[in-house]
């Protein structure tokens, strides 16, 4: 039978200036907003006037993150238990947060497709070979892996799989498309304050990802080979999604172009792999000063 030992908070408290409490800090601030809140007045009528193909894309692509939110909402919880385990107390505030954003996200894209597209029955049908191979196998399986593995080989496969490759390349991608199809175009001004919302929620989790990934690999360097595996395996997973989007049409409406979006999210990869290389040479004290 679990028992506790001690309590933090009543011994030596709480490190305040960690990156995590940093985070926990602008959850508090900057990710209170309701997407009840979000007013989609114009959005309809907007919807009424595109095209069927114009429709056809922006559904594809929302189905695609209402899939991705709702799956990271439910792979989440075995990395809040492995941290609460380890008695990361900082880490844990933070990732009630977490967890309560990726819930929020979810309940936004569904209010979409209810009272904008106004779509019901099965959208599965959008989600394609690489789709369902990353986020119907690869993140569940990096995830639930956690349940009997707290190792941090396995921990450090989760937040590639989970931070590095499905937030910070491949969801980040996909809020540069809705830039594109409708921000850049005077279009759905709800659906647009929503995403950077989402965006900027998401800029939280991507930055703890790789705070931890940079905790792991610090303690134990020769990690990094487990890390470059694991993105090597799943980089061509997240590019393949965006094979399928531009594979669906003969043409993309809004101005959409494949080299665009292959470019984007390969930027994104590299921008956070330098990162990370950066993290391997650096002292792990003085790799978090930088971040405050």
């Amino acid at each position: 039978m679990m028992s506790h030992q001690h309590f933090v908070t009543t011994t030596t408290g709480l490190q305040r200036d960690s990156v995590p409490m940093r985070l926990f800090e602008k959850a508090k601030r900057l990710g209170i907003w309701n997407p009840s809140d979000i007013d989609f007045t114009q959005d309809r009528q907007d919807w009424q006037r595109l095209s069927p193909l114009e429709q056809d894309v922006l559904l594809r692509l929302t189905v695609l993150f209402q899939a991705g939110e709702e799956a990271v909402t439910l792979d989440l919880l075995p990395l809040i238990m492995v941290i609460a385990q380890e008695g990361r107390l900082e880490e844990e505030l933070f990732l009630t947060t977490f967890l309560f954003e990726e819930a929020k996200h979810t309940d936004f894209f569904r209010r979409f497709l209810d009272e904008v597209a106004q779509v019901r029955g099965d959208l599965n049908h959008y989600h394609g070979a690489s789709y369902r191979a990353l986020f119907y196998a690869a993140l569940p399986a990096a995830m639930v892996a956690l349940r009997t593995d707290p190792s941090p080989v396995a921990q450090l496969r989760a937040a590639v799989t989970y931070n590095f490759i499905v937030e910070g390349v491949l969801a980040e991608t996909g809020y540069h498309a809705y830039v594109t199809c409708l921000e850049r175009n005077g279009l759905m001004l709800g659906q647009c304050q929503g995403v950077r919302l989402l965006k900027q929620d998401e800029s939280r989790h991507i930055a703890y990802g790789l705070y931890l990934m940079a905790r792991l690999l610090a303690a134990e360097p020769a990690l990094w080979a487990v890390a470059e595996t694991t993105m090597n395996e799943l980089l061509p997973l997240a590019l393949g999604v965006i094979d399928e989007i531009f594979g669906a049409y003969e043409t993309l409406p809004f101005g959409l172009t494949q080299e665009e979006f292959v470019g984007y999210a390969i930027d994104q990869f590299q921008k956070r792999l330098a990162w990370l290389e950066r993290a391997r040479s650096t002292p792990f004290a003085e790799l978090m000063e930088s971040e405050s």
